[in-house]
């Protein structure tokens, strides 16, 4: 199905606009690790969306199996990433803050 193919790709297309955000923060330890949580919900998505194409493409007894635990491992990646993005929100907030006023960029 050619919408699934497009979100495959643009959630992939997040995941290393993320990937790639999180390292240039690298020297900022919350703030990184909070992006990074946005690219793993990315990368969360890219599983459950093969997963789906997966189903429609081809319909075998492997391919299901196979989709299941696709769909099973991105939906169980996105909702620990977002518990983490959550948990981990006030802590960038404050460590931004803090570079802001040291003037750190």
């Amino acid at each position: 199905m050619p919408i699934l193919v497009m979100f495959i790709i643009v959630s992939f297309a997040f995941y290393l606009f993320y990937k790639l955000k999180a390292w240039k923060l690298r020297n900022r330890q919350h703030e990184s690790r909070w992006v990074g949580t946005k690219a793993a919900v990315a990368l969360g998505l890219v599983l459950v969306f093969f997963g789906l194409n997966a189903l429609y493409v081809r319909q075998s007894a492997v391919t299901i199996v196979i989709s299941v635990i696709l769909i099973a491992v991105g939906s169980f990646y996105i909702y620990q990433n977002i518990r983490l993005y959550r948990h981990l929100l006030p802590y960038a907030v404050e460590e931004a803050r803090q570079n802001e006023l040291n003037g750190d960029q």
